[in-house]
């Protein structure tokens, strides 16, 4: 008896998203070496744990197919972009990487949606309340290393954001989560 409840386009779909996932976790991983190399422990520390955290989403996506009866296709991991040039080139690539991430998560939303496969779109929503807050979060460092001088950051800015990168957790507040307590 055939038990896989997702469609072989949705099937194929999420393996494809799951195989995304891993590939920005090696992208995260390879910019985390570029940032150890040139001397940034804090930002290589927020690389490496990111890159763990897109893993933990690929799992996601592997443990859902499968218990949703599909069958899971782990492919090849292609080789990572090219390393930074920069702190600002950096997190640049990063918040490509997040957009690119969050139009793949919503084009599965509405694939979902229309192939009324209920079950993939509820499992979906968490996806999208997390690139909503990796969005953010991205942006929140871009306009910190924006203050920091940018392109033309000194090494004394740059060495202050390294620090305060080390010391800062991964998440950022999204606005639907503020109130009147806790602006």
């Amino acid at each position: 008896m055939n038990s896989n409840r997702l469609s072989p386009a949705m099937q194929a779909a999420l393996n494809t998203q799951m195989n995304k996932e891993n590939f920005q976790a090696q992208v995260y991983l390879s910019y985390g070496c570029w940032a150890d190399s040139e001397g940034y422990d804090g930002i290589s520390n927020f690389l490496f744990r990111h890159s763990k955290e897109e893993r933990d989403h690929m799992m996601k996506f592997l443990e859902y197919i499968l218990k949703r009866g599909g069958k899971v296709s782990i492919g090849a991991i292609p080789e990572p972009h090219d390393d930074p040039k920069s702190v600002n080139d950096c997190f640049e690539k990063v918040f490509k990487q997040e957009v690119d991430n969050t139009t793949s998560i919503y084009a599965l939303v509405k694939q979902s949606f229309d192939e009324q496969d209920w079950a993939t779109w509820n499992f979906m929503q968490w996806f999208v309340k997390e690139q909503t807050e990796e969005e953010n979060l991205a942006i929140e460092l871009l306009d910190m290393i924006r203050v920091a001088g940018g392109k033309e950051a000194t090494h004394s800015a740059l060495f202050s954001l390294d620090k305060r990168m080390g010391e800062r957790g991964d998440s950022a507040r999204l606005a639907q989560d503020a109130t009147t307590d806790n602006p």
